[in-house]
């Protein structure tokens, strides 16, 4: 079933632990958005880690993306909301929400993101209209177990698989794509901008079974 394009601004929400290339994946997507003739915005939720809001200040300006961020430890909800009221006000045609991978404080992660999801949806009824999930393809099981946990509580609509770097343990992925009916609709190849390619079943196949 094709998807009705939502009214703008499309939120999409990316979700996913540290370390699996979240930030780089968001910066290709708004890149690839950007190309097509889109305004696009960037928000920094992923409010518990500075590196990551300056990371993804630096791939905003690169890619030609709007951005919001506040002060380090705000709270992510506050974020997004205030980045999607921005994005609704200054005509943006989509959003890109980064969020947390992991919490140093005892909030819980998973209630952290469904505050995110409340939020917007308030805001902007639909919103989150998209929801990725990222996973390296070289943890192996781990992105089985990480699938487990974030599908629990949230509707991932697409898997995004990074560090695609040939050898068998990508196969896993395709697991969770078909144990949880959820498609895998690009591969990050490397660091560069132009290296998200859309996910090529029939190419994967060949790829892991040479």
């Amino acid at each position: 079933a094709k998807r009705i394009k939502p009214h703008p601004p499309e939120v999409v929400l990316m979700i996913g632990v540290n370390g699996v290339g979240k930030t780089t994946t968001i910066a290709k997507l708004a890149h690839r958005a950007h190309m097509q003739g889109q305004k696009v915005m960037v928000a920094a939720g992923d409010t518990f880690r500075a590196a990551a809001i300056e990371q993804l200040e630096i791939w905003s300006q690169r890619v030609g993306a709007g951005f919001y961020a506040k002060a380090p430890f705000s709270d992510p909800a506050s974020v997004a909301y205030e980045a999607l009221d921005k994005a609704q006000h200054e005509h943006y045609d989509t959003l890109f929400v980064d969020t947390a991978g992991r919490l140093h404080t005892n909030v819980d992660l998973m209630e952290e993101l469904r505050k995110i999801k409340r939020v917007l949806a308030k805001k902007h009824p639909g919103a989150p209209h998209r929801t990725i999930l990222v996973l390296d393809a070289t943890t192996g099981q781990n992105a089985l177990s990480q699938t487990k946990l974030f599908a629990k509580d949230m509707d991932i609509d697409e898997i995004v698989l990074t560090k695609l770097d040939g050898t068998a343990k990508g196969g896993v992925v395709v697991a969770v794509s078909l144990e949880y009916k959820i498609p895998i609709t690009f591969i990050g190849l490397g660091e560069k901008m132009e290296d998200l390619r859309p996910f090529s079943g029939k190419d994967f196949a060949h790829a892991l079974l040479g």
